[in-house]
């Protein structure tokens, strides 16, 4: 399973170079990397039935030539087909080769989107079959990739069948009891069906199979962890301070009752004889930051140093700035902050290692540079960690090894259901605030289809002329062949044609080099920006209290905790805030669930009714934002077999605490390896 892929027949060195991209660097990594969604060939259905949005097939012949355009740097290809029912237009991408085989007169199976251009409905990219090799695949399930430049999901398949085809692949690890007692299939079935399975039902089967693996592995790592911290003395004793209480007696306005039960919960603590393990979730908006602020001056009081790790170099800047400004106002003169981010230079980084290591610094604010082995913490008391599924089971051991193992608190924005925290985050204490400030107007959200836009943008240029700022979110990046929807590049460009040249409109995604990303961030925070349009990559903590209004573009594509935590981008000032989420499909299971958005705002309601709402068919569909990077699993959508993984995991440790029996061997091993590519994940 560790063999290179170059032991595979066709994979030279450039095709290992492009699966390293995607990372994929062996045979075990191939055959983990399952399928990001399933093509299922059904009947073709006649021209007449045909429906706006649908993938569907035809069997149609060709009745007129074939035309090649040249539109910017694509060439379009475009012909009529048509049966006894009706005629529709298709149209190919960069295809000009198809003049010869697609000839007016053949008669061929065509399967494709169907989309609306010009108020006509067309087939756009559509595969072409002879009608025996359709009648193939009919009703099958044909595995589809995601990919990178220069790699085909024709390579991906082939490949995997050649590993398939060879031999049992691992070894079960799972006891037939267990795999009765929750209708568990064979690990080695699980892992070919996950790739090539004959039906629905088995493809189910197989996933549930893997991802009772995934949180089977998950539950153990994070149970092996707690031990070792619950068994480790407090090496910080600490006592309450009066700073923290002048601090909360001075704020400009007043926590709410919710806050205070957790701060006094967090003082309680890391004053006590054990070492703290908290989780506190909170919806977007209410209030956690200051409370780790509080945790990190008491900690600084008591002559230790504190730690605050972000997922992002932005939202570490604007965490730093915030303490600073607190700090500042509150005339506190004992702590020190210092900002550690991946784009601080060399000589930067040298500097702040030596303030850290020598305790001239600290309070210590930063993304995973935190971590990396060239800092050294003289007292590490307390490591704040924010949006904690962005980080992998094995930061916090990660900084535990630095020394004696320090107080953890974890905050998260996500809203778990409390039965699933406890299982997720089996090491930690849970507090939840459950209120949000009273300064906070609610948002007014509206859930419209693609014809409201120019009204959306007379909106937007209204709230701007107030002197406020805007988030246009889009589902994609660039343009994607085969792939409907808005794109942030694309978009960027309209929007900038469309309102006038004194509103600055910038983009913002995930391929962007993080330098870049910071100087659009921190424009769009100083007002230079007043339309963002952006990835989801905003969706992380950043504070723009001036940003009044969110619009989402093709709303149906997110996960419903996603958008929620989206929305929370608006809405954090004095103003009263807007968020318009665009429908790009008119399907009815869409609009049900965008209106669960529309009614309410809070964040626990929304996870637990958009589990509700799913159906087996969303398997892969609609994925919430990468919780605690599971491959297959979703917390929400899978909290049945995470139960049973967890009933499983304390059966097993109940029997055998660390594992060593000859029954367990072979977990052993997929446990040290699981543990292993955590830390590689982590770049350790």
């Amino acid at each position: 399973m560790s063999s290179s892929l170059r032991t595979l027949k066709g994979v030279g060195e450039k095709t290992e170079k492009l699966f390293a991209k995607i990372g994929i660097v062996n045979i075990d990594g191939l055959l983990h990397y399952y399928p990001r969604n399933y093509d299922a060939y059904e009947e073709p259905v006649e021209i007449k039935d045909l429906e706006e949005g649908a993938v569907a097939a035809v069997s149609a012949a060709i009745i007129t030539g074939v035309y090649v355009n040249q539109v910017r740097n694509l060439q379009v290809i475009t012909t009529t087909a048509a049966d006894l029912t009706g005629k529709i237009p298709v149209t190919w991408f960069n295809m000009p080769y198809l003049r010869t085989t697609v000839k007016k007169g053949c008669r061929f199976i065509l399967r494709g989107r169907i989309v609306r251009k010009q108020g006509k409905l067309q087939m756009e990219h559509p595969e072409i079959f002879t009608p025996a090799a359709y009648e193939e695949i009919l009703h099958s399930l044909q595995p589809i990739y995601a990919l990178t430049a220069g790699l085909s999901n024709k390579m991906i398949v082939k490949l995997l069948h050649q590993v398939l085809e060879g031999k049992d692949l691992e070894m079960e690890y799972l006891a037939d009891e267990y795999k009765e007692k929750y209708h568990l299939a064979d690990g080695n079935f699980a892992l070919s069906a996950i790739h090539f399975p004959k039906n629905m039902q088995e493809l189910l089967s197989a996933r549930r199979r893997l991802v009772f693996d995934e949180f089977l592995l998950f539950i153990l790592a994070v149970q092996l962890l707690k031990e070792k911290t619950e068994e480790a003395p407090n090496a910080f004793p600490m006592h309450p301070v009066w700073t923290t209480e002048q601090v909360i007696e001075s704020l400009p306005y007043d926590l709410t009752k919710a806050q205070l039960n957790v701060w006094h919960e967090i003082e309680r603590d890391l004053s006590g004889q054990a070492l703290m393990s908290r989780l506190v979730q909170g919806d977007v908006g209410s209030g956690k930051t200051i409370l780790a602020f509080l945790a990190m001056i008491m900690t600084a009081e008591n002559g230790y140093q504190a730690v605050l790790m972000a997922p992002t170099e932005v939202l570490a800047r604007q965490h730093f700035q915030a303490l600073e400004k607190l700090l500042q106002e509150q005339g506190i003169e004992f702590c020190h902050p210092v900002l550690l981010t991946g784009s601080d230079t060399a000589k930067e980084k040298r500097k702040k290692y030596a303030l850290i290591a020598s305790k001239e610094a600290n309070l210590v604010i930063g993304t995973h540079a935190l971590i990396q082995e060239k800092v050294q913490y003289q007292d590490l008391g307390l490591v704040i960690t924010d949006e904690q599924h962005r980080f992998g089971v094995k930061q916090r051991e990660a900084l535990t090894t630095k020394g004696n193992p320090p107080n953890v608190l974890v905050m998260s924005a996500t809203p778990i259901p409390r039965t699933l925290a406890i299982i997720i985050y089996g090491d930690l204490d849970i507090s939840v605030i459950d209120e949000l400030p009273a300064q906070r107007l609610p948002i007014k959200n509206c859930v419209v289809g693609t014809s409201y836009r120019p009204k959306a943008y007379s909106f937007m240029e209204k709230q701007i002329r107030q002197g406020r700022q805007v988030y246009v979110i889009c589902p994609m990046v660039e343009e994607s062949e085969g792939m409907d929807g808005e794109n942030v590049l694309d978009y960027t460009r309209k929007l900038q044609e469309i309102f006038p040249s004194d509103i600055r409109v910038a983009s913002l995604h995930g391929k962007m080099k993080p330098k870049e990303k910071n100087a659009v961030m921190e424009s769009f925070a100083a007002g230079e920006i007043q339309i963002l349009v952006s990835t989801t990559v905003v969706e992380v903590g950043v504070n723009v209290p001036n940003a009044t209004v969110m619009m989402v573009e093709n709303a149906e594509r997110f996960g419903l905790a996603q958008l929620h935590q989206l929305r929370g981008r608006v809405g954090r000032g004095e103003h009263q805030s807007y968020c318009i989420f665009m429908q790009g499909s008119d399907a009815k299971e869409t609009s049900k669930r965008l209106e669960i958005l529309n009614k309410s705002n809070d964040g626990f309601y929304i996870a637990g009714e958009d589990l509700k709402l799913r159906g087996p068919g969303d398997l892969f569909g609609i994925r919430q934002s990468g919780l605690l990077e599971f491959k297959l699993g979703d917390i929400y959508q899978d909290a049945d077999i995470l139960k049973a993984a967890s009933e499983t995991a304390a059966d097993i440790l109940a029997l055998d605490e660390d594992l060593t029996l000859e029954q367990n061997e072979e977990l052993r091993r997929k446990l040290t390896d699981y543990m292993k590519e955590d830390l590689q994940n982590l770049g350790l």
